[in-house]
C-alpha cells in the first residue's frame, strides 16, 4: 500500500466537503417563516382544522378534497369542529388567504417544495 497516504489526504477532503455546510451556517438551521393573514382570516379565527393540523396535513387535506370532489362528486367538507366548508380551493382556502406570496410561497420556499396547484388551478391577483 504504497499511495496510503492519497487516500487518507482524500478521505479528510471528501469528509471535509461534507461538513462544510454545518460550519458554513453555524450549525443553525433558519427560521421558518411566520405566514402572514389576511384581515379575513385574522377575523375568522380558526381555518377548517385546528392550525396545528393545518400546518401538517394541508397537503393530503387538498389532495383528499380534490379526490372526493372531482371523482366522487362530494362537494362538502365537515371539519371535526362540525363546521361545513365547500371543498375548493379558490373558493374556500383562497377566500381567507388570498396573499399567495405572504402565506404559501413563503413557507413553500422555505420548505423548498413546488406545489402542483397553479398547473390548474388560476393564482390569486394580489393587492400591491
Amino acid at each position: 500500500m504504497y499511495d496510503g497516504w492519497k487516500i487518507i489526504i482524500g478521505l479528510i477532503i471528501g469528509i471535509g466537503l461534507l461538513i462544510f455546510p454545518l460550519f458554513y451556517n453555524g450549525l443553525k438551521a433558519a427560521k421558518a417563516p411566520e405566514p402572514e393573514l389576511t384581515a379575513k382570516a385574522k377575523e375568522a379565527k380558526e381555518c377548517i382544522e385546528p392550525k396545528s393540523l393545518m400546518r401538517t396535513q394541508h397537503m393530503k387535506i387538498l389532495d383528499r378534497w380534490r379526490n372526493e370532489a372531482v371523482r366522487d362528486a362530494n362537494r362538502l367538507y365537515e371539519s371535526t369542529s362540525g363546521m361545513r366548508f365547500d371543498k375548493s380551493l379558490q373558493n374556500t382556502c383562497m377566500d381567507c388567504h388570498s396573499n399567495k406570496s405572504k402565506f404559501c410561497d413563503q413557507c413553500h420556499n422555505y420548505m423548498g417544495v413546488v406545489p402542483y396547484c397553479w398547473d390548474c388551478h388560476i393564482a390569486p391577483k394580489e393587492n400591491k
